[in-house]
């Protein structure tokens, strides 16, 4: 199945409240690496940010097994990249300064989906789950592997103003960002 179809029987993400603890906090002063090659630390940023993590793109040829499926708010990672690059001019317009997607995954792994996505924005990667821990950010395992689940945060003077979780549908995220900024004074 390709990367960017949904079965439609995949389980829908319930709220488990792992994210109540994030609005109003200050974003920790982690610097992550960035597909740019330049390092990222998303609290220096005053101006509206939104960061949106997620727990792995797939690479082109693999195959999805029903083993990633079946877990709640897995599947979708490269249509909610693409939904945050197809409407970054109507978050621009809204005040957004600044889009991260953030993973678990290397910057390699990650380049490779910037470039094949076409993606205008910079990918984070969190692959010590340096931001994960400061944050107490939810994450699942999945085959050996420490995966962040899916959330989004806006922050303005590095202090998160608001957060999404979880995700569902996840190429709905960035037009939920969308409709939040609409209703900001």
């Amino acid at each position: 199945m390709a990367h960017t179809a949904f079965p439609s029987d995949i389980p829908i993400p319930k709220d488990d409240g792992a994210c109540t603890h994030l609005a109003g906090s200050k974003l920790p002063p982690v610097s992550l690496f960035a597909t740019s090659g330049d390092r990222v630390d998303v609290s220096s940023f005053s101006e509206l940010t939104i960061v949106f993590c997620y727990p792995r793109t797939g690479a082109p040829g693999e195959t999805i097994g029903d083993d990633w499926n079946s877990i709640p708010g897995a599947r979708g990672c490269t249509p909610q990249a693409c939904s945050f690059r197809d409407e970054l001019a109507e978050l621009r317009k809204l005040g957004v300064k600044n889009v991260f997607g953030v993973s678990a995954q290397d910057t390699s792994y990650q380049a490779e989906a910037k470039a094949r996505l076409h993606l205008p924005y910079e990918l984070l990667s969190d692959e010590h789950l340096e931001l994960a821990k400061a944050l107490r950010l939810p994450t699942f395992e999945w085959k050996g592997t420490t995966l962040i689940k899916r959330l989004a945060l806006a922050s303005e003077n590095g202090t998160v103003v608001k957060v999404w979780y979880p995700i569902f549908p996840p190429d709905a995220n960035a037009r939920e960002v969308i409709e939040w900024l609409g209703t900001r004074e």
